[in-house]
């Protein structure tokens, strides 16, 4: 429990600072399924985009993982832009790896 006289709450020795978030920042993708999951991948340097989705994700992680898991797999992702993008969604239907249908909220 913290006690303070009132009226002190935002005095200077009652304020500790902190940074919770030193330096850059770390993105990482993963695939789950019922029995396994893929390997965890850490995305160096910058944002994802729909070339690097495509190009780091579907085609090695994805495509493979739904092939293996048989006929009745379905792909689901998170809405982010990189994942909806055009590029990608072809890319799937090019591969015939279907894809959950669901609204962004």
């Amino acid at each position: 429990m913290i006690w303070r006289e009132p009226g002190t709450r935002y005095r200077e020795p009652n304020i500790v600072e902190k940074d919770l978030y030193i330096g850059g920042k770390l993105l990482v993708w993963a695939g789950i399924e019922t029995n396994g999951q893929t390997a965890l991948y850490v995305f160096a340097g910058s944002s994802v985009t729909a070339i690097r989705c495509r190009d780091e994700i579907i085609d090695p992680l994805v495509r493979p993982f739904i092939a293996a898991m048989g006929t009745g797999a379905i792909f689901m992702d998170d809405n982010a832009r990189s994942h909806r993008a055009r590029l990608v969604r072809s890319y799937l239907e090019s591969e015939t790896i279907p894809q959950m249908a669901w609204s962004a909220r």
